[in-house]
């Protein structure tokens, strides 16, 4: 699939400059002229990279970077004046994933793009690889989020570690007792029923409002998550 990088910047020379290097190299580009602009194009999304310099009009480049994190991951190099070792570190501190100084070896630039795609992508496989799936159930545990079919799931801290524990275990049964050491911890003095009414309350999350049986009881013994749903 082809590469798509945004090219912000307001020189225009130079921005025509990086498009051909850019399209010579197979990579698709958009471009804008100003920090609105392109922060409006970075956030529909579609896109392998953003270059961003950082003095541009309407919205600074900082700024840019500062909305564009809160919707985006997105690998961000930013374009600096030469020396300028504050703009570097705020760039970085803001969540730039590189900088770059002006005026720069477009070969330099091109291996930077290429490492911060490569980067981000092996960042995208790892956090893939983590995530806890059954059936249309899915399961971030870094993200501390829960999905059934795309639709967000909001759960108590003890149903998300109750379901991260099932789910790790998945097709295995699990006793009370280790479910209650390992979601309430070796201390805990509560009830002893404690984990059937967490069970109770994930069932009327997602079996009773999906249609489901995701958690089954194995009598006598404790609790289980199979592959196959029923």
């Amino acid at each position: 699939m082809e590469s798509t990088i945004l090219v912000i910047e307001d020189e225009e020379k130079i921005a025509r400059f990086i498009e051909l290097e850019l399209m010579h190299e197979g990579y698709a580009v958009r471009k804008a002229q100003d920090g609105r602009t392109g922060l409006s194009l970075a956030e529909k999304g579609g896109l392998s990279l953003v270059l961003l310099d950082v003095m541009l009009p309407g919205l600074n480049g900082f700024e840019v970077l500062r909305r564009l994190r809160k919707t985006s991951d997105v690998p961000v190099i930013m374009l600096t004046a030469k020396d300028a070792v504050m703009d570097k570190v705020a760039g970085l501190d803001g969540g730039a994933d590189d900088y770059i100084t002006k005026p720069f070896a477009i070969e330099e630039l091109l291996a930077r793009i290429r490492l911060a795609i490569k980067k981000h992508a092996a960042r995208e496989k790892k956090a893939e690889d983590n995530l806890l799936r059954v059936g249309k159930l899915t399961m971030d545990p870094a993200g501390y989020e829960v999905l059934y079919d795309g639709e967000k799931i909001n759960l108590t801290h003890r149903e998300f570690e109750l379901l991260k524990v099932l789910l790790q275990n998945k097709n295995i049964v699990i006793s009370r007792e280790t479910l209650m050491q390992q979601v309430c911890g070796y201390d805990y003095m509560g009830e002893t029923n404690v984990i059937d009414v967490y069970v109770r309350y994930l069932r009327s999350k997602l079996d009773d409002m999906y249609g489901i049986k995701l958690i089954r009881t194995v009598r006598g013994v404790g609790y289980v998550i199979k592959e196959e749903q029923e």
